[in-house]
């Protein structure tokens, strides 16, 4: 594992997707900063992140057996180690809102963003990035956003929550293949947030819906049994919880 520390920078997943393009990257480089000045998220949302109280940083990781059809493996494998290294800190209820959304008693403490690069019917290499919120106490105009210190009132050591990550989702990626995504997605889907209960939804058109989320499908759409009884997948951005 090769660490890259940066005093600052515009997106450390930017960044490393500059350094593939330009060297031969060991495998599970990551390059980590300490102020993050124009971080993503999904779909192009933004991702606040003040200097010295989060954590913002991003890995490279090459795949050898993960099929295109199954690549949200990778995010369901990041997602359950994030959520396994914040229980260790005893970080309480914690859960997964879809499709990678990490909650604190349902509120949202860290995001990630993957983008893979294919090749032939294989994820050749993803860049994962991860941040999460660790000693911040101020989100202004965003009620549903919390962080580690917030939820329990103690104050963190930076450095030892980005090894205890670092050292799970290693552990959870290392020679990850189609083998390993019927067990991933049952745990996964045991973490996902409001599982199983009446949940009200929001189309990008404005329309609300009950619905019970019943799991996802094998390429990561949000399995929601609706009201009249109908199983109906949605991809990412066709569909918002409200909650």
């Amino acid at each position: 594992m090769k660490i890259i520390k940066l005093s600052a920078t515009d997106s450390t997943n930017t960044y490393l997707k500059r350094l593939v393009k330009e060297t031969e990257l060991p495998d599970e480089t990551v390059v980590h900063t300490n102020h993050q000045l124009s971080g993503r998220g999904q779909m192009g949302n933004g991702w606040l992140s003040r200097e010295g109280q989060s954590l913002t940083f991003s890995i490279f990781k090459r795949f050898e057996a993960v099929e295109i059809d199954k690549q949200f493996m990778i995010s369901m494998a990041v997602s359950l180690a994030i959520s396994e290294a914040l229980k260790s800190l005893n970080i309480p209820d914690v859960s997964i809102k879809w499709p990678n959304d990490i909650l604190s008693d349902n509120k949202k403490i860290g995001g990630i963003l993957i983008e893979n690069v294919l090749e032939g019917s294989l994820v050749k290499y993803s860049v994962i990035g991860i941040g999460l919120n660790v000693n911040e106490t101020n989100f202004p105009n965003l009620p549903q956003a919390s962080s580690m210190k917030l939820e329990t009132g103690r104050t963190f050591q930076l450095d030892e929550v980005f090894h205890s990550v670092l050292e799970i989702v290693f552990k959870n990626l290392q020679n990850l293949s189609i083998d390993d995504f019927i067990e991933i997605k049952a745990i996964y889907e045991d973490n996902l947030f409001r599982k199983e209960l009446i949940s009200v939804f929001e189309t990008p058109q404005g329309l609300n819906f009950n619905g019970i989320i019943k799991g996802v499908s094998e390429i990561g759409a949000l399995l929601v049994e609706t009201e009249n009884g109908l199983l109906q997948q949605f991809q990412l951005k066709e569909v918002k919880m409200v909650y």
